[in-house]
């Protein structure tokens, strides 16, 4: 079953004394675990695919979070946000406005 959303969490680390900053560093891991965990909560298999992947591009603000196919970048996400990114943005298509990334986040 193709998933309605694709949500990728930046788990991208850095070596300690790297002068930028990096989402592994910022909690990056616990995110996409509470990620995983509301996945499974929610019995959202199929409808839903969560991927924790190395840096989407910004790395200052993270943890980042990328949600296909909307193109909606989220930074600071925290795994107090998770449950609300999921009860807005994945299950009625309303991006979470205090999470999301300034449009320069892309470059």
């Amino acid at each position: 079953m193709k998933p309605r959303k694709h949500v990728f969490v930046c788990t991208q680390g850095r070596p300690p004394g790297h002068p930028r900053s990096s989402c592994a560093g910022s909690g990056g891991a616990a995110v996409a675990q509470t990620f995983w965990d509301e996945l499974a909560r929610r019995q959202a298999y199929g409808r839903i695919a969560v991927t924790a992947c190395a840096c989407l591009g910004p790395c200052d603000g993270g943890p980042h979070v990328l949600v296909y196919p909307d193109g909606v970048m989220y930074q600071r996400v925290q795994p107090g946000d998770v449950a609300e990114i999921f009860d807005r943005h994945l299950e009625f298509d309303e991006p979470v406005e205090r999470l999301l990334a300034p449009a320069a986040a892309w470059g």
